[in-house]
């Protein structure tokens, strides 16, 4: 099983002038101890569930460029990032841009977005979901047409929301063919059959019985479009507290996740700007997950 690293809040000691020194320091322990992958939310504003909105929150490609200056070894992502926030080039070119400065370690991970309050907040314009699932295949075209080849495309794209003259990308992507897609969500009817479609990853929430059921909905949606379903990486998020569990009940909990297919397990850690946590768990966890063994489905 691979092991990444999400870092969802910058709320640390220091404040503002800290964060930077912080987030050197945990992305470069993190790396050394062994982490396959670290990535950051896309928002603007801290999301319910971790904290309030007016809490510290970092731009998340700025982020991982600051991050694969502190990395060697581990990948790079969004998880992940919201459709409606960027035009469609603009990700291609991001993407593009973390993939060359980190050697071909980027991760290009994208949703269809949920969060009304940043948006508006901001002055994001924010479609109808539906809409913003057409934005998310048409970017996802786009963005395969220009990590093709040795720059881009010639061609002009013509679609619903979205209109290019010249896919040009200019240095091309090291990761090939392109850097690897992971796309977020769960949901039966459009998600997964974009992931189906387009991704090389799928994050789904939930637990053993949720992703069984998912996974199983996912492997429909490969075999409709005749691609294996073997090609796709399947990924949980989840978070460890070492204060509230102990290092053999998660290695319990992350075991039941291999056991129903999960191949690569992402977490949150209490406490993260402590990097003597991540020393613990580079220690003591890190290994035990390391060796368990995705079920094949």
């Amino acid at each position: 099983m691979k092991i990444g690293l999400q870092i969802p809040s910058f709320t640390w000691p220091g404040g503002a002038a800290a964060i930077g020194p912080t987030l050197a320091q945990i992305t470069e322990t993190a790396d050394a101890v062994g982490f396959d992958s670290l990535w950051v939310m896309d928002h603007f504003y801290q999301i319910r569930g971790v904290g309030q909105p007016e809490e510290p929150m970092l731009e998340g490609w700025s982020a991982l460029a600051f991050m694969a200056a502190h990395s060697k070894k581990a990948t790079l992502g969004l998880m992940v990032g919201g459709v409606h926030y960027r035009q469609a080039g603009m990700w291609a070119k991001a993407a593009t841009t973390l993939d060359v400065l980190s050697g071909g370690r980027a991760i290009f991970g994208i949703g269809a977005a949920w969060n009304e309050e940043e948006s508006h907040g901001l002055g994001f314009p924010m479609p109808p979901l539906g809409v913003r699932f057409e934005m998310l295949e048409e970017t996802l075209q786009i963005c395969l047409g220009m990590w093709r080849d040795e720059r881009g495309s010639e061609a002009a794209f013509d679609g619903a929301h979205y209109q290019a003259a010249r896919l040009l990308n200019s240095p091309q992507a090291i990761s090939k063919p392109h850097p690897r897609i992971l796309i977020g969500g769960g949901g039966e009817q459009k998600t997964l059959r974009l992931v189906a479609k387009y991704a090389d990853g799928c994050n789904i929430f939930g637990g053993p019985d949720q992703l069984t059921h998912k996974f199983g909905v996912l492997r429909e949606r490969c075999a409709e479009i005749g691609r294996p379903f073997e090609e796709i990486e399947r990924t949980n998020l989840q978070t460890v507290d070492l204060s509230k569990e102990s290092v053999a009940q998660v290695v319990e909990r992350f075991g039941t996740l291999a056991e129903v297919g999960v191949q690569h397990v992402i977490f949150n850690l209490a406490g993260v700007s402590d990097v003597r946590n991540l020393e613990t768990i580079g220690r003591d966890l890190l290994p035990q997950i390391r060796v368990l063994e995705p079920k094949a489905l």
